[in-house]
């Protein structure tokens, strides 16, 4: 498989599995949609809905190629996240999570999403390495996890969507310009 290029899987997919992909990220709200930038509401009930929505986004990421995705990616105002940050983890999909601890240490490294264009916006964000992050599973269990590097960065990047931040909001004024010149509409010209 792929390697991460910035939070999305890249690598040549045949041409069923690249419509897959492009069924999956239409169902992505794209920037400037003004759900990105609402603050997700609190789960008060871990219920059938939940695990519906968990099992949605599941999916969802896994035929978009991303390796994290959150509620409000899918128009859903809940605090409902999955990831997944290697091809050997397990998904892990989490319900009102919450930073309990961040590291001192911060790491810069490229990110892109979901719903900045896939793999066409990618921008320098600098984040705390390791975070613990405490949380209910879809069943309603109490999680704690102690993440470090790529699943630490996925984990933050996942959170900041539950809160309306986007990666332009994380990075450099030049390259937060150069992202949203990319993500301008382009006027489309007729014959002349």
């Amino acid at each position: 498989m792929g390697e991460v290029e910035g939070q999305v899987r890249s690598e040549e997919l045949d041409a069923e599995r690249e419509a897959r992909r492009r069924l999956a990220l239409a169902q992505v709200r794209q920037y400037p949609d003004p759900v990105l930038r609402m603050k997700a509401n609190d789960v008060e009930e871990i219920d059938e809905s939940v695990t519906g929505l968990v099992e949605r986004m599941k999916g969802l990421m896994s035929e978009a190629r991303g390796v994290g995705l959150a509620a409000p990616q899918l128009g859903i105002l809940r605090r409902v996240l999955v990831y997944q940050a290697g091809e050997e983890e397990s998904f892990v999909a989490l319900v009102n999570p919450r930073v309990v601890q961040s590291g001192e240490e911060l790491v810069a490294d490229d990110e892109g999403c979901l719903s900045l264009g896939a793999a066409t916006v990618i921008v320098e964000v600098e984040r705390p390495a390791t975070v613990v992050v405490e949380g209910k599973s879809p069943e309603g269990e109490d999680l704690r996890i102690e993440a470090e590097g790529l699943e630490a960065r996925v984990i933050q990047h996942e959170l900041d969507h539950l809160d309306g931040v986007l990666i332009i909001d994380r990075t450099s004024p030049e390259q937060r310009r150069e992202a949203l010149a990319k993500l301008r509409p382009q006027p489309v010209l007729g014959p002349t």
